[in-house]
């Protein structure tokens, strides 16, 4: 059965009939649906990509709604996971959705990765030790995948660059990041979505250790927006141009 690209017809006229061709015959794996990984999610779907994959266990809180996309108070309470595989069935009807509501050991990530063949994976994991794993795995299994670094603690979206994770700098969280990798021997190779602009300090707080995070900086609305919308351009430019 052909599927209705109809809808992409602005798309298309960027892309061409070709690119649209690309876009539907690719997979491509988001994990992490918070502020960065939620717009990355929906900027993607709405590009016409055929095939994707989602991965969050988390459950929606009122504190998400300044930033998450899945985040609003008739949704508090219920898994991310669901809210946007419902945003991006009504968008693209005819996808080919994979949903993983609950948080993935290692293994799994590592069998999923081997049954399953992605095009790109776009990493919005907020907590370092789940991503530092992520990155490993991808890494040694040779797939493309851009890395989202931290978007808390800033105002200015401007900032937003993209590099290879060797080159980030002014933000502590790729610092930890590229800390933990040398260990692992992983010192450059992969594109990373940071921001030049120095975090506030006063904006950082302790949290509870929950979900692999010890602390946490203030969030503006549109700066995990714009992270997420970096995140999906680096993931279609790389389809379009395979």
């Amino acid at each position: 059965m052909t599927k209705d690209t109809s809808w992409l017809s602005r798309t298309q006229l960027i892309v061409g009939a070709e690119g649209i061709k690309k876009l539907q015959n690719a997979h491509v794996l988001i994990v992490g649906l918070g502020g960065v990984g939620s717009f990355a999610a929906e900027f993607v779907a709405r590009n016409g990509i055929g095939k994707m994959t989602i991965i969050d266990g988390d459950t929606v809180e009122a504190s998400n709604r300044n930033r998450q996309l899945p985040a609003l108070v008739s949704t508090t309470g219920r898994k991310k996971a669901e809210i946007m595989a419902e945003r991006i069935r009504d968008i693209q009807p005819d996808i080919e959705l994979q949903i993983f509501d609950s948080f993935i050991e290692p293994e799994r990530v590592a069998e999923i990765f081997k049954t399953s063949r992605f095009d790109f994976l776009i990493d919005a994991i907020d907590s370092i030790t789940p991503k530092i794993t992520f990155i490993e795995l991808a890494y040694q299994a040779n797939i493309p995948f851009v890395s989202s670094m931290g978007a808390g603690g800033r105002l200015d979206p401007t900032r937003v660059r993209v590099v290879d994770i060797s080159k980030t700098f002014n933000c502590p969280f790729a610092q930890q990041i590229r800390k933990m990798l040398r260990k692992k021997l992983i010192y450059k190779g992969f594109k990373a979505v940071f921001s030049d602009e120095k975090p506030l300090e006063d904006s950082l707080v302790l949290t509870d250790g929950s979900n692999y995070k010890k602390s946490a900086f203030g969030t503006m609305s549109y700066m995990p927006a714009t992270f997420g919308a970096v995140c999906a351009s680096v993931a279609i430019r790389h389809i379009l141009e395979k």
